[in-house]
């Protein structure tokens, strides 16, 4: 078993404007933990004992219940079809966030609005996986957010492997109570379903000739699997790596005049936000091009297309070499 000093140097680098991903409380905010009763406190966390894992978006709770099984109460806080660039946590949720064995999070920006409940869980002694910051992330290449690291690994399954072990490892060390070889043989199971994935995914996108293999969507998403099966990013209706921006008119024309010189036959849109601005780029344009959904940062509950990772990517996969192959 590692010591959780080492398990952090694994993790991630540490920066001083990147946070390590895995990080216990500061001495004295310990310290002071010890010294305040849980009435004066405000927070449940100071007051007992930690109880339980809690993530933070749905994808990753899915691979973290995978992972962890019968071992430990996994709670999500995400529900399903939500936008993790605005959902929210409610006061309950933040006292769980803050009351937990250890907070697995996407980290890179992603959660923007929960950002800051799970640096106040950390600060009241709450262990912290940010996952993303452990997978070697890639920076966007282009538009409003170029340079910076781009949150959304999960596109490349190769990655989400490497998401697994992590998680593993991190449970193992914080959580009390979990048989290590249980968990390990979930991690390397789900590990084994993961990595077919990732065959499947070769083989499909491998079956497109080279000319077909543009991405245009409706924000920047798809830079893992980009990078991961050679694709190329013409642009995005969105110019950015967040649903929470908005383009200009220019940025419209822009991409617009993109889409005709490349010839694409598709826009790829996700299927739990408005596709109206894919629609008018479309239009702009002045071609046929078909907008498709597809399920990028968001689960769908049962009755859905997406109910868990694996299904997720299987459908994005099919969907983009359908649509690209036309």
């Amino acid at each position: 078993m590692f010591p959780i000093q080492h398990l952090s140097s694994l993790l991630g680098r540490h920066t001083p404007d990147r946070p390590a991903p895995l990080r216990a409380a500061a001495p004295a905010v310990a310290a002071l933990a010890l010294l305040l009763p849980a009435s004066l406190s405000g927070c449940a966390a100071f007051g007992g004992e930690r109880s339980g894992i809690v993530v933070t978006t749905n994808i990753l709770g899915d691979i973290t219940r995978s992972v962890v099984g019968d071992q430990a109460d996994v709670t999500v806080l995400m529900q399903p079809n939500a936008n993790p660039h605005s959902f929210g946590v409610s006061a309950r949720q933040a006292a769980e966030l803050e009351e937990a064995e250890l907070v697995v999070y996407n980290g890179l920006g992603l959660e923007e609005g929960v950002l800051r409940h799970v640096e106040a869980a950390e600060q009241a002694g709450a262990p912290a996986l940010e996952v993303a910051a452990g997978v070697d992330p890639l920076d966007y290449a282009e538009g409003e957010t170029a340079g910076q690291p781009d949150p959304h690994f999960w596109t490349d399954p190769v990655r989400t492997g490497e998401a697994v072990d992590l998680i593993a490892d991190a449970v193992v060390e914080q959580v009390g109570g979990v048989d290590e070889e249980r968990v390990r043989a979930n991690a390397d199971a789900y590990r084994g379903e993961v990595e077919a994935l990732h065959e499947e995914a070769e083989e499909r996108f491998g079956a497109l000739p080279e000319e077909r293999r543009r991405l245009v969507t409706d924000h920047h998403v798809f830079g893992y699997l980009a990078d991961r099966y050679g694709f190329e990013v013409i642009g995005a209706v969105v110019p950015s790596g967040t649903t929470l921006a908005s383009p200009s008119s220019a940025d419209l024309k822009s991409l617009s005049d993109a889409v005709r010189e490349a010839g694409v036959p598709a826009v790829f849109a996700d299927s739990a936000q408005p596709d109206r601005l894919t629609r008018v780029m479309a239009e702009e344009a002045d071609l046929e091009i078909e907008v498709v959904p597809l399920f990028t940062e968001s689960l769908t509950g049962e009755d859905g297309d997406a109910p868990t990772y694996l299904d997720m990517a299987r459908y994005n996969t099919g969907a983009i070499a359908d649509a690209l192959a036309e």
